[in-house]
């Protein structure tokens, strides 16, 4: 049998794949899994990696064709069927589980998940009992590469990250309010300009602590994971309640370079502000996050 890689179909033909897919997964989306977990951010913080190791577990199920399905932030007026057709169906699971000898658990990555002022209260409703893996990094190095991957998906038309920084306020100015207000609106800028906002870890944490049970919430420290994956991808696999199976790939994916002579003014700026942000993150873990070790 022939494999394609993904990267080497042609835009058109990926297009009518996944019209092709979507439309029978809605017609079999009452045999179809939810999923047991989700990575739900953050962003700029090895999920990509971990989606890719946590893949290559034998008793866990990917989506179907994209990692992120952004239903409890963006897609939400889609329906619960619509989420449903991402995902295999039963009878794949239980295939699974027969030759594993353990449930098989689906699972999605969509880091916006922990920033959306909605998603929590969504998925705690859709998906009872799923438990949450979330990636934390430096927030200043995280809020960088935020920037500078905006800026190379063409999302960001601020080049200078100084000068995005100072206008972030008031791009992002009533959005959070708006979205409380109007679950059908979208803020393009909510999702792509908060760079600072987005590594307030612990306000994030505990908006969700509040439907989600916190011995359901796993934190990952990126550091950690990426100076060494395997004991952090051994303690989340514990968490899933999951035996380690195989030999997964570490490799980091969606890295960016960066200028190397950024202004330090900024950086001691952002690690001011977000001093009492990782001493109550220090609390969520039990442990002093990697970057003030």
């Amino acid at each position: 049998m022939i494999t394609l890689r993904s990267d080497r179909i042609p835009a058109q033909v990926k297009r009518i794949i996944h019209k092709g897919s979507h439309t029978l997964g809605k017609l079999t989306a009452s045999s179809r899994l939810l999923p047991g977990f989700l990575l739900c951010g953050g962003q700029r913080c090895g999920t990509t990696s971990l989606y890719r190791a946590l893949s290559a577990h034998p008793a866990i199920l990917k989506p179907i064709l994209h990692k992120g399905i952004h239903y409890f932030d963006t897609g939400y007026g889609n329906g619960l069927s619509w989420y449903r057709a991402h995902f295999p169906t039963k009878s794949t699971a239980m295939r699974i589980s027969e030759h594993t000898g353990m449930a098989a658990q689906a699972f999605e990555s969509s880091p916006y998940y922990l920033y959306h002022p909605l998603a929590a209260e969504r998925f705690a409703r859709d998906l009872p009992g799923v438990k949450l893996i979330v990636l934390v990094r430096d927030p200043v190095e995280r809020a960088r590469s935020q920037h500078a991957h905006e800026v190379a998906r063409g999302y960001e038309s601020i080049a200078d990250f100084a000068e995005a920084l100072d206008a972030e306020r008031s791009r992002l100015d009533g959005e959070t309010d708006r979205l409380h207000w109007d679950p059908r609106f979208y803020s393009f800028s909510h999702q792509h300009h908060a760079y600072r906002l987005r590594g307030q870890y612990t306000d994030h944490l505990d908006r969700i602590s509040r439907v989600v049970a916190p011995e359901r919430i796993l934190i990952v420290d990126s550091g950690d994971f990426f100076a060494d994956p395997r004991p952090t991808y051994e303690r989340v696999l514990r968490f899933l309640g999951l035996p380690m199976l195989g030999e997964p790939s570490f490799d980091r994916h969606n890295a960016r370079p960066r200028p190397t002579h950024e202004d330090t003014t900024v950086d001691e700026e952002l690690r001011r502000h977000y001093e009492a942000y990782d001493a109550r993150l220090a609390t969520w873990m039990g442990a002093e996050p990697s970057w003030r070790r």
